[in-house]
């Protein structure tokens, strides 16, 4: 609760000051990095509820709700990477503190790097999500392996300095 708190409390400072540019925010220093946490989930939401509520703001490309190993239940958290990583400002400043499924949640920005070992995972969301038509097929699906890759690999190659929000 006092992180929920603390993130309010920035975006109030924000607004109270005037801050008009994007590099003047807090937000600033996650401009290279699209993935959001996602904390206090009801343990009984799937991926396809997460995907629901984020979706309004912006197009979610990659998931990551946390399973106990043993027994596959949720661990109350996730991981969420949007198309467009100003979809994260949005996400975070509008969702967090919200209530969802009866439980108020934390919704921040993340460093968060998928490990190999979650690629069984992803496909299964994958598999689950087309069988269920919760995505539209094609620019929404989640990224392939490959797909992945490479767009890794591009973006590291992609100048550090550009500015995030042009074009």
């Amino acid at each position: 609760m006092n992180q929920i708190k603390a993130i309010e409390r920035i975006n109030e400072a924000e607004l109270s000051q005037g801050i008009l540019t994007h590099e003047q925010s807090w937000h600033y220093e996650y401009r290279n990095q699209a993935y959001i946490f996602i904390g206090g989930l009801h343990k009984e939401l799937t991926e396809a509820d997460v995907l629901t509520v984020f979706s309004q703001y912006g197009v979610p490309v990659d998931l990551k709700l946390v399973r106990d190993r043993e027994n596959g239940e949720s661990r109350g958290f996730a991981y969420l990477k949007y198309e467009d990583q100003r979809s994260t400002v949005l996400a975070v400043d509008n969702l967090n503190g919200a209530i969802v499924a009866g439980r108020r949640i934390r919704v921040d920005h993340a460093l968060y790097e998928p490990r190999d070992d979650d690629w069984d995972y992803r496909e299964a969301v994958r598999e689950e999500l087309d069988k269920d038509k919760v995505l539209v097929p094609g620019e929404r699906q989640l990224p392939s392996r490959e797909d992945d890759k490479n767009h890794r690999d591009q973006s590291q190659e992609d100048d550090e300095l550009a500015d995030p929000m042009g074009s």
